[in-house]
């Protein structure tokens, strides 16, 4: 595919710099308005420090709202589904998942990885708000630059439903539900524009460029609107290596000035980028805060967390530790949590019958080849000698710096030309697992998986090692360093017991290119070579840090 102005806009200042922009949108509750002030934030301050990044998994694009005393993250998601999920958390410091705001990728055929591909498309910088009048969640994103989409939903783990599609592509949206409940919306790419939106949110009433960005500061984009302390604040971001911020006096139409919020800052990762591509939020003792993502490839674009203080004239400020983006600061002073957050590491059994929030398909999957009951059931979905073109491919962030996954993997129901195991998954793969051939199968390591610059498949794999199998269970396990960097490697080793496990095959280097956007993820797969029917059922999935 060409590269859009938005891919293009990245392409230019990434080739310079490890970072990468776009910012996030607050819609303000009353207590979200309230001012900045020398007392925010005072009071005792507490004993322990949390330390950056808050979160080491693939996150980026980040939208932060806080709902009573609790804050929500959305996050951009490309071409895995369901899309744009949510994160919870009571302290900025500690997450869990609690849904995805776009439940399927209906936005065409390619999504379906049918006849099509929807690579580094779908899910860009989006929006997440909430409007106390109605009690209601907000999600807001253009697709392939052609419409915007929003859903809606009572709480964040849903049910969210599609409320409307409008024809204005509001490129990197940011979402603001005002003091007086009227919606807007801020986007654009250089040339910034606010929208304002019918009281049901579902038509555009009008929209207005409100700001041209100087050619002395080139791209901004990745909009996020507030109103604090009675002005409009549009939050953008500068590819890749700077945060601006916009300011109206005189409503939300402007006229804005302009003023820096960071450029070139050091950033709290070794290796990483500069932070970036974030949002403001306030804790209900009146604290600032500014989450932004750090590029930080193989594994992707991580959240990092800065306390944030305000001028006399209104302008936010980074606290900075030794002239950077601090590694720890002292922990937020917030309520006491109503309980603890579900870790993002841990063991699945998939027990119930639905997958937990934490799994994403590559493309949308075809929900009659799989299920969930106690345990996950993959039937083949796609006859293909191509990973990249099969259906129903389930993956999973890869916890950093470094981390394991391992899957229980039952095979008696593969057929000949099944392939079926653990990836890691990205424009260059690679895998362990079970080939199936002449009515027996064999542990494998596969590399060489890869694609060009338009996603299209340019190697379809080939095996590095092997070995018979004898029974139908085999544990597979891949260890991968996502430290940014050139050289990290992911390693192989399979089980017959679940206990002692052999090494197998040479380590996997993984890229750490930023086009593809997203990092690499832990994927688990079957699918058919010659003809359908197989299967395989994963009785566990473990992801362990050292």
């Amino acid at each position: 595919m060409s590269w859009k102005p938005h891919e293009v806009s990245r392409r230019r200042a990434l080739a310079a710099t490890a970072g990468l922009v776009s910012a996030a949108a607050l819609p303000l509750t009353p207590a979200h308005a309230a001012a900045p002030s020398a007392a925010a934030g005072s009071g005792p301050r507490p004993l322990a420090d949390f330390t950056n990044p808050v979160i080491w998994q693939d996150f980026a694009d980040i939208d932060i709202i806080r709902v009573g005393n609790a804050y929500y993250y959305s996050a951009s998601t490309m071409h895995y589904s369901p899309g744009a999920p949510i994160l919870r958390s009571y302290d900025l410091v500690n997450w869990e998942f609690a849904g995805h705001s776009v439940p399927v990728l209906d936005f065409g055929a390619k999504y379906d990885l049918d006849g099509g591909r929807g690579y580094v498309r779908g899910i860009w910088a989006s929006s997440l708000a909430y409007r106390p009048s109605n009690r209601t969640f907000y999600w807001i994103g253009q697709i392939d630059f052609a419409r915007t989409y929003i859903y809606t939903a009572p709480a964040a783990e849903g049910p969210w439903n599609r409320l409307t599609t409008l024809g204005t592509a509001y490129y990197d949206a940011g979402m603001l539900v005002d003091t007086d409940d009227t919606l807007y919306v801020a986007y654009g790419n250089t040339t910034i524009h606010v929208a304002q939106l019918s009281p049901d949110g579902r038509t555009q009433v009008r929209t207005q460029q409100v700001f041209s960005t100087p050619s002395s500061v080139g791209t901004l984009e990745g909009a996020r609107f507030y109103r604090i302390n009675g002005n409009h604040y549009i939050f953008l971001t500068r590819p890749a290596n700077g945060q601006y911020i916009l300011k109206s006096t005189s409503g939300p139409f402007g006229p804005y000035t302009m003023r820096q919020v960071l450029l070139d800052l050091r950033g709290p990762i070794a290796g990483g980028g500069v932070p970036h591509q974030g949002g403001l939020v306030q804790t209900p003792s009146g604290q600032w805060y500014y989450m932004a993502f750090v590029d930080a490839y193989p594994g992707g674009r991580v959240p990092v967390l800065a306390p944030v203080s305000w001028t006399s004239d209104g302008w936010p400020v980074i606290q900075l530790v030794n002239g950077a983006w601090g590694v720890t600061y002292p922990q937020p002073n917030v309520p006491s949590p109503p309980r603890q957050v579900t870790p993002m590491t841990g063991v699945d059994t998939f027990d119930g019958t639905r997958l937990k929030p934490n799994w994403e398909w590559n493309h949308n999957p075809d929900n009659t080849k799989w299920s969930v009951d106690n345990g996950l059931h993959l039937r083949t979905a796609t006859v293909t000698n191509d990973l990249y073109g099969a259906r129903n491919t389930l993956t999973h962030r890869i916890q950093g710096p470094t981390s394991t996954a391992t899957i229980e993997l039952d095979v008696s129901g593969m057929r000949d030309g099944d392939r079926a195991g653990l990836a890691v998954l990205r424009d260059s793969s690679a895998w362990i697992g079970v080939k199936r051939a002449g009515g027996s199968s064999r542990v494998v390591t596969v590399t060489g998986l890869t694609m060009d610059t338009n996603w299209n498949t340019t190697g379809t794999g080939y095996e590095t090692a092997g070995t018979a199998l004898g029974g139908s269970r085999v544990w597979l396990r891949v260890q991968a360093d996502i430290r940014p960097g050139t050289g990290r490697q992911a390693r192989f080793s399979y089980s017959t017991d679940g206990v002692a496990f052999t090494s197998m095959g040479p380590a996997f280097t993984m890229g750490n290119d930023w086009r593809f956007f997203m990092g690499h993820r832990y994927a688990i797969f079957n699918h058919a070579t010659q003809a359908l029917g197989g299967s395989v059922t994963v009785r566990r999935f473990a992801l362990t840090t050292p």
